[in-house]
């Protein structure tokens, strides 16, 4: 399948579809001496033949597998491993992995000597449709996800569906969460599509229905490249995230994956546009359904406190002067941001999925 050819201010790169990656990794490899390898103990334990095969002398660190792994602690093991590895400007940093390797490794790959260029090469659904390209990069504090992070654009991006065949069942349906979020907002025929037939690892529209979502993606990275747009841009991409997160955040990193707290987003989202007046109740109910067809949450599986929930999404990243900012369905297949939305009305959304009012009701804390 032909490449996508990203050009953004700073470099062009390419997302690459292959079946074999050995002659694509060979072409990148000639052109510098100095690799080193990021990924994780799933992966390490899942492609060893793979590894040893595509990378067989690269200096390599296994991190942990898991959402914990983004963090200031494992950053900066990174960074000590590369300068022991005696990496320089023109060294060549790969990620083999899902979101975290890759999320972690852009960050370090930003931070090491001021920049160094990075290879994606994603083995989740997730990863890739979604986490892979776009150039953000991220890690994650005490005080919510991805507040530390950097735009840094990959050398390239390499995918190759055969990772898909050996990954469990649940990580792939986290990945398809993702990718009903970009039928939700940018293609309803796609989102029609994942309705009618359940997609599968080895389904025959798997890769075309990849590379839709990456064209999805970069049109919207192309015209808001570093998230500055005021009324949509880049933060659409966030559908659903804004709950999500906090999701992830209260429960504990690991409770949810990451797809299957953005599925329960996904669902908030569509609860509080048909709220605001913009989907019927039938479209929320597809959703649900949409979810539900690859055994995937729109509920919580057990409350939280909607005062930590609503606390937490006030650390999102699209809160401007104090206002949060919700990415919402005007319909199927559209989405757009509203900001001045009620915070009763979001914590009745919470409650609808399952949150419960634990302690003191924090917007009654807010400021008139």
């Amino acid at each position: 399948m032909e490449a996508i050819t990203v050009t953004t201010s700073k470099t062009t790169y390419s997302i690459w579809f292959v079946d074999d990656l050995s002659p694509k990794v060979g072409e990148l490899k000639s052109q510098t001496e100095k690799h080193a390898l990021l990924t994780d103990t799933h992966v390490s334990a899942a492609q060893a033949e793979l590894l040893e095969k595509l990378f067989p002398v690269f200096p390599r660190l296994v991190l942990p597998a898991g959402e914990a792994t983004k963090s200031l602690v494992q950053f900066g093991h990174v960074l000590d491993f590369l300068a022991a590895q005696r990496l320089d400007r023109h060294s060549l940093l790969w990620g083999l992995g899902g979101g975290v390797v890759g999320d972690l490794g852009g960050v370090v790959a930003a931070s090491y000597l001021r920049g160094i260029d990075f290879v994606q090469v994603p083995t989740t659904l997730l990863a890739m449709v979604d986490s892979s390209s776009g150039g953000k990069t991220g890690i994650n504090l005490a005080a919510g996800k991805n507040l530390v992070g950097a735009f840094h654009y990959p050398r390239a991006v390499l995918i190759s569906t055969n990772f898909l065949v050996t990954l469990p069942l649940r990580e792939f349906a986290s990945g398809v969460a993702e990718v009903i979020k970009y039928g939700l907002l940018g293609d309803a025929a796609l989102f029609a599509e994942l309705e009618a037939t359940a997609l599968t690892p080895r389904s025959a529209s798997l890769l075309g229905i990849i590379r839709r979502c990456c064209e999805i993606k970069v049109a919207i990275v192309k015209a808001d490249e570093f998230e500055t747009a005021t009324d949509g841009g880049r933060a659409l991409l966030n559908l659903g995230h804004t709950f999500g997160h906090a999701i992830e955040q209260v429960a504990g990193y690991g409770a949810y994956l990451h797809g299957e707290a953005v599925a329960i987003g996904l669902v908030a989202a569509a609860r509080l546009s048909e709220r605001l007046g913009y989907l019927r109740s039938g479209d929320v109910v597809r959703v649900e359904r949409a979810v539900a067809l690859y055994s995937l949450p729109a509920r919580l599986r057990e409350p939280l406190a909607v005062s930590d929930l609503l606390k937490t999404m006030q650390h999102d990243k699209k809160v401007r002067l104090g206002q949060l900012r919700f990415v919402v369905l005007k319909r199927l297949g559209e989405a757009a941001i509203q900001a001045g939305v009620d915070v009763g009305l979001v914590g009745e959304i919470w409650r609808e999925i399952g949150a419960r009012w634990f302690l003191r009701p924090y917007f009654n804390s807010l400021p008139a």
